[in-house]
């Protein structure tokens, strides 16, 4: 009966109030106790910087995100400011902690979006700062309370997402699967998933594809846990059947098959998902730019309908799909993982030729020597490297082989203790140890025509040259023959074998590729022909290869200063740092020795730098800018060892076992320990005891058996058995040294 007139301002203000009630509800609910917990779930890997301080050394920036800032908007706890800074040296990227990096084996790595921002940054002068965060659900509520700039986490792009954040153009297309234990029962139609569960991280975006099955399929139940649970603790509780089902992204399902045989993916379960980065909706700029970067890189992921997925060649197709895939071994010369790093030679090769061409690329691990090429036919993958040599077998299996980008003598291996030959004639009576599809067995024959009672004896074709090496060194082989680049990097790491003799002239060694693909191999033999020798080949080749002396002869042993107890150069330093966080400061000086002999200036093969041998990366991330400082260097190891050890705390080791399980980790990195306490458990070993139990699973992982099983791969067991061995006897050592000096004083 009334009329309320209102005037035109005042519906506005009361419409803005309507607006903001409802957004306050909406996000609130949707996000629940997200906010609540920001700040202790964030975690700046090693360690927690101020990434809106500009660095003294940081260079001025072109890229301004944003001109003028409006005042920021309350809502709830979380506040919706401007990200970005004007002038910002600092990129700061979220990523949630449970989807860390692994050692990926078959498609897209899962810091490829990192190394896409990383370049995205070097471009801009740009500094990247990876912020970890432990929930998933906390993603959005840390970026929109200016927390960070952008959300890397193979974001899939959703209704509800899309009005909270604003997504880039999506740098990969996916689709959803259900994935359920191996031992699981089968589903046949969409009818069985009524009666059965399906399990989801809280905040993923698969609620809402589960949500809508179960409206389908309503017996079909549904629960919702903890954010923080890894991908890897979610198939680790399908495969034990703890958890029914859930649903992944086939892109990371893919990954994780290529190791685990314990999980197995079922039906599809959405459409096309489009993944991409989130910012922050009043961060156009920074939007803007992000998409002009991925348009520039020929990133943006694009669907192809079924009538156009035949191409004219194979080139054609990489170029539509914007994918090239390399099919590489892991091994220590061509693919694996150390200290966290993706590394290897042919990896580095792998990335440059995409980069150049401007491709995303794919690594895709051959579980031994014959799926190498075989993946090729098979078209599983257009590019094969791994040191091959062109044989006219190879050849009539339907391979191509690029203009040579290495060459490399064969020579004969023994045992260092074998007498030296000064001819052929003197591996008469001799048993040499091959796998039959390697081109050594075609020069092992060869040489059985001139040579008397020479026995050729075939080894499993998932044994790498450098294990057979390692026989050898073991005296379980007798000889093998194998290319002077291997070798050279296995004398890097021991001294228990020799080389006899070489077999001929140094032979040529190239890119594979499937026969008829003219057009890549075309592209395959430019790239060679730029780089073969000049200064990215050089610098990644002499990374790998070159035999890097120990640094003993430059730097006296502590032996030799006993007399005065002293036990390095830098005691002092070590002491001030050891007491600062716990640790036994003479036990942190063997470690030292072991890293790098005293030398402030050492550098590893694989870029560890200073006295602790630290990575560039995780120095900056330590807020160390130069390790070759010995203080510095010091300071930034004895802080590293630190977090490792609090990491390890979390593994459930035993406390008196807890400082070998942080040296393991420090040396080869936590994946490959954690891998070595499964299979040590698998073993029926004590899975948190280090001697005599995780170190001799940590010794099988070097053996492509458990290798191909292990989440990390690949890695040379001995290296850590070895590093943690020779640091507790140097360290009882030192020990003694000090006791006798405290004797003596007395």
């Amino acid at each position: 009966m009334y009329k309320i007139l209102i005037s035109r301002t005042a519906k506005k203000v009361y419409l803005v109030l309507l607006t903001v009630l409802i957004l306050d509800t909406f996000i609130v609910s949707l996000q629940s106790n997200a906010v609540a917990g920001l700040k202790a779930t964030v975690d700046v890997e090693p360690a927690t910087q101020d990434s809106t301080t500009l660095s003294t050394n940081s260079k001025p920036t072109n890229l301004q995100f944003t001109g003028s800032q409006p005042a920021p908007l309350l809502i709830a706890a979380a506040p919706i400011a401007v990200v970005s800074l004007p002038n910002q040296a600092v990129l700061r990227v979220l990523t949630w902690a449970g989807g860390e990096i692994i050692f990926p084996r078959r498609g897209h790595p899962q810091n490829i979006e990192l190394e896409y921002l990383q370049q995205f940054a070097d471009e801009n002068n740009l500094k990247l700062e990876k912020i970890r965060v432990k929930k998933f659900v906390d993603l959005i509520p840390m970026l929109l309370a200016g927390k960070g700039d952008v959300i890397a986490a193979n974001l899939t792009k959703t209704p509800a997402r899309a009005k909270l954040v604003s997504f880039t153009k999506p740098y990969m297309l996916t689709k959803e699967y259900l994935v359920m234990g191996s031992q699981s029962k089968s589903l046949k139609t969409g009818k069985d998933l009524n009666g059965r569960e399906i399990v989801i991280q809280k905040g993923k975006s698969y609620q809402s594809t589960a949500l809508g099955l179960q409206k389908v399929y309503p017996k079909l139940k549904i629960r919702i846990v903890d954010s923080a649970i890894s991908h890897e603790a979610l198939y680790d509780k399908l495969a034990s059947g703890e958890f029914d089902m859930t649903i992944q992204d086939k892109n990371l399902i893919k990954s994780a098959s290529a190791y685990r045989d314990d999980i197995k993916m079922s039906l599809q379960a959405s459409a096309t998902r489009y993944l991409g980065w989130g910012v922050a909706p009043s961060n156009k700029i920074l939007l803007n730019e992000l998409n002009q970067f991925l348009k520039a890189q020929n990133l943006i992921a694009k669907a192809t309908s079924k009538a156009t997925s035949r191409y004219k060649s194979q080139w054609q197709k990489i170029q539509e799909t914007k994918t090239v895939r390399f099919v590489l071994r892991n091994n220590l010369s061509s693919y694996y993982i150390w200290r966290g790093e993706l590394l290897g030679f042919h990896y580095e090769l792998a990335k440059r030729f995409a980069k150049e061409h401007k491709l995303r690329y794919e690594i895709i691990v051959a579980p031994n020597n014959v799926a190498l090429l075989d993946y090729l036919l098979e078209d599983r993958a257009d590019i094969a490297l791994g040191f091959l040599t062109p044989t006219e077998q190879r050849r009539k299996k339907g391979i191509a082989f690029s203009r040579p980008y290495h060459y490399a003598s064969e020579l004969v291996v023994a045992h260092k203790d074998r007498a030296e030959i000064e001819s052929e004639a003197e591996l008469a009576n001799s048993n040499i140890y091959i796998r039959p599809s390697s081109s050594y067995w075609e020069s092992a024959t060869a040489l059985k025509q001139t040579v008397d009672n020479i026995t050729l004896i075939g080894v499993p074709e998932n044994q790498e040259t450098e294990l057979i090496i390692d026989k050898i060194g073991e005296r379980e082989y007798e000889m093998t023959i194998a290319d002077s680049h291997i070798v050279d990097l296995e004398m890097t790491f021991r001294d228990d074998i020799q080389s006899l003799m070489a077999l001929g002239a140094p032979k040529s060694q190239s890119w594979a590729i499937a026969s008829g693909h003219d057009k890549l191999l075309a592209k395959s033999n430019a790239f060679i022909k730029k780089h073969y020798k000049g200064l990215f080949y050089n610098v990644i080749y002499n990374k790998y290869f070159k035999n890097q002396k120990r640094l003993d002869t430059h730097y006296k042993d502590y032996v030799r200063q006993n007399n005065s107890g002293v036990l390095s150069p830098y005691d002092d330093i070590v002491k001030k740092y050891a007491d600062q966080y716990g640790f036994d400061w003479r036990l942190l000086v063997a470690q030292m020795h072991q890293e790098s002999r005293f030398n402030p200036k050492a550098k590893s093969m694989a870029g560890a730098k200073g006295l602790f041998q630290l990575m560039p990366r995780t120095a900056k991330e330590l807020g160390i800018i130069d390790v070759h400082v010995p203080e510095q260097g010091i300071k930034a190891g004895v802080r590293y060892m630190n977090w490792v050890r609090e990491r390890m705390r979390k593994d459930e080791v035993q406390e008196d076992q807890l400082l070998w399980f942080t040296l393991a980790s420090y040396n080869a990195g936590a994946g490959h320990v954690r891998d070595a306490m499964r299979l040590a458990k698998q073993k029926g070993w004590r899975d948190d005891v280090w001697f005599n139990n995780v170190e001799k699973a940590m010794l099988l992982l070097s053996k492509s058996k458990y290798a191909a099983k292990a989440r990390y791969g690949y890695v040379r067991g001995q290296e850590p058995v070895h590093y943690i061995r020779e640091i507790k006897r140097r360290f009882e050592t030192y020990d003694n040294i000090l006791k006798r000096e405290l004797v003596v004083t007395h």
